[in-house]
């Protein structure tokens, strides 16, 4: 260093406390700008997702609801072959239909639109129709299907619909996920926990399990824990995630008990006071 260096103040060759100042509100300018552009283009998906949901509906209703017409014989009679060609087309055709339910179910609590209406209902009723709509399935798989619901549980005073809903997930992934031979169950019980009353419900199988470095994944949307092009399991990897969202609606929880090879326990808590 010479000595015109060494003369110069320390202040004239450092940022000034004010410069500094400017140059954290310009990142933090920066930081803000790309938060609200990646707001926004979630908001554009998710109305995005809505829509196309919305409009794919009706279409595919109108191609169930002429494969039946078809199927029923109301424009003629039908060989074999050709009805069963159209019971794959109606099976494919609700397949297809419910998956683009749950992706406008998932739009609207994406962009905060899912609301619960409570009614009060016994969850005994829930769980015979549940039993009786995958009774057929149930068969079909070889599997044993077993229902346990408390004696004189208390009425629920919730939105039944979406009660239905999140027991049906949970039920049918059980179904889907366990092979020839095994056993599914739902279990209903109450519990106090802290001072409140609550409806625990298990959703159990002695299916393929769940690694526990899986578990939380499960719960996110779109995700797929087998998401190879070659997996034997379908869907949208939303399912978890609007029953999840339709429990924390109602003041619940929902976790995972699993190992794998060693069958899965789904359990989810809906209070039965206000939360």
């Amino acid at each position: 260093m010479n000595r015109a260096d060494a003369s110069v103040p320390a202040s004239l060759t450092q940022p000034s406390s004010d410069s500094r100042v400017l140059a954290l509100e310009a990142q933090l300018k920066q930081a803000l700008q790309h938060i609200a552009d990646l707001e926004a283009r979630d908001a554009l998906k998710t109305q995005f997702l809505a829509n196309i949901s919305h409009d794919l509906r009706t279409p595919l209703t109108a191609v169930i609801t002429h494969a039946e017409i078809l199927r029923d014989g109301i424009l003629g009679p039908l060989s074999d072959r050709q009805l069963d060609s159209i019971s794959g087309i109606i099976s494919g055709g609700r397949q297809l239909l419910d998956q683009v339910g749950e992706i406008l179910t998932y739009a609207r609590g994406a962009a905060n639109q899912l609301t619960i209406t409570r009614t009060t209902f016994d969850f005994a009723d829930v769980m015979a129709q549940l039993s009786a709509l995958n009774e057929s399935l149930v068969s079909k798989k070889g599997l044993t299907l077993v229902t346990d619901v408390q004696r004189g549980l208390a009425p629920l005073h919730a939105d039944r619909e979406k009660v239905f809903h999140i027991v049906g997930n949970l039920l049918g992934n059980a179904i889907d996920f366990t092979p020839q031979g095994g056993q599914v169950w739902v279990r209903a019980f109450s519990i106090q926990r802290d001072g409140i009353d609550e409806l625990v419900v298990e959703v159990g199988d002695t299916g393929i399990g769940i690694s526990s470095e899986h578990h939380d994944l499960v719960f996110r949307e779109f995700a797929q824990v087998d998401s190879s092009a070659s997996r034997q399991h379908h869907g949208t990897g939303l399912g978890l995630t609007i029953a999840r969202k339709l429990v924390e609606l109602h003041g619940g929880r929902i976790w995972l008990e699993s190992e794998l090879g060693e069958g899965s326990r789904f359990y989810f808590t809906i209070p039965y006071s206000l939360p």
